[in-house]
């Protein structure tokens, strides 16, 4: 039988940080890189091997792909659980229980730390997570990212996590409707990260200029005035992306 120093050792085996004395290179190496990684969420993340195909399965390395509404971007399993939650991560308390969002992901109070969860219904944000897909249904935009849907809150000035309204899985589009949609091209090959920031803070500005939000019905605009605040939004909107390199039609 193999003693506690003689098996093979792993980042999770309480052993490998309680080591009287490192023998040989194998061990002194094997410890370095365990507290290099552990309890890194970005970390775990990126050691997690790609899948290919399916919705929602799981996958080595602890990540699933979220393949509703063509999102297709890869997220940490929930459950998944860390020491510490993300640096940077976004406090939310919700009652009496506290939560930390960051990058799609959702972080509640367990065991010694952290762990990947579901997000609360109710709570407030003030930035989307990144690569969100905007899901039409009712003539009203619904934000999606890992499962969770977000909405925007005009009474708050921030976008609230809800619950799925029915049907919107089977009747809800990608494809907004024709009289709110601009085509953008980056003239400067900017990542897709980068035009999700672009997009959203020219957003930001032109509501903030015209007072027309497209994110609420007849864009929160009086009655009569629909038409011309829409337009005068889209030159604002446009003028915003075009001082960032972007194309727009």
């Amino acid at each position: 039988m193999k003693t506690g120093a003689d098996r093979p050792l792993s980042c999770r085996d309480d052993t490998m940080m309680k080591l009287p004395k490192i023998r040989d290179f194998t061990q002194l190496l094997a410890v370095t890189l365990c507290m290099v990684f552990a309890g890194s969420p970005a970390s775990a993340a990126e050691q997690g091997a790609r899948p290919s195909g399916g919705s929602g399965h799981a996958v080595a390395g602890g990540q699933h792909l979220d393949g509703r509404f063509a999102h297709n971007h890869y997220y940490l399993n929930g459950g998944t659980g860390f020491r510490t939650a993300p640096r940077g991560a976004y406090s939310v308390t919700r009652g009496r229980d506290q939560y930390r969002y960051d990058g799609g992901h959702w972080y509640g109070r367990g065991g010694p730390g952290w762990v990947v969860g579901g997000a609360p219904l109710g709570a407030f944000v003030t930035l989307l997570p990144p690569f969100y897909t905007t899901v039409w249904f009712g003539g009203l935009p619904y934000y999606y990212a890992n499962e969770t849907y977000y909405r925007w809150s005009g009474d708050n000035g921030q976008y609230e996590v809800v619950a799925p309204p029915d049907g919107i899985e089977a009747e809800g589009t990608t494809e907004a409707p024709a009289s709110d949609t601009i085509f953008v091209y980056p003239r400067n090959d900017q990542p897709a990260e980068l035009q999700s920031k672009d997009r959203f803070e020219c957003h930001q500005y032109a509501v903030t200029q015209t007072g027309y939000d497209p994110t609420q019905p007849s864009g929160g605009a009086p009655a009569g005035e629909v038409a011309a605040q829409q337009g005068d939004y889209f030159r604002a909107a446009a003028a915003c992306l075009d001082a960032r390199g972007y194309s727009v039609r």
